[in-house]
């Protein structure tokens, strides 16, 4: 009879926080209904989101929000012909970020 040992590593698991910015071009005439479809979807995660008029910012842990941009964004570029997405990552979640000036 042969004996099976298995063997498990004791890693520990580290969350890692990021910031994300994303501006979303659709490049057609009525642009605003995908960019309003992709912001909804993004405030129905539960993550923090922030919105100026020119980008959207997601806070969270590393895995929970780039699994959310690429569902959001996917679902964005299957319904739009010409589209770009610009992202902007930082490894840090500066949802609390305030100037000091």
């Amino acid at each position: 009879m042969a004996a099976i040992f298995l063997c498990h590593s004791h890693q520990n698991i580290i969350k890692m926080e990021i910031s994300v910015e994303l501006t979303l071009t659709p490049l057609q005439d009525n642009f605003e209904p995908p960019i309003v479809a992709y912001i909804k979807a993004l405030r129905a995660s539960g993550c923090t989101i922030k919105e100026s008029p020119l980008s959207t910012q997601v806070y969270g842990e590393f895995d929970t929000v780039m699994t959310l941009i690429t569902n959001t964004t996917k679902k964005a570029f299957e319904e739009s012909e010409h589209i770009i997405l610009n992202m902007k990552i930082v490894k840090t979640n500066r949802s609390d970020y305030e100037p000091s000036f």
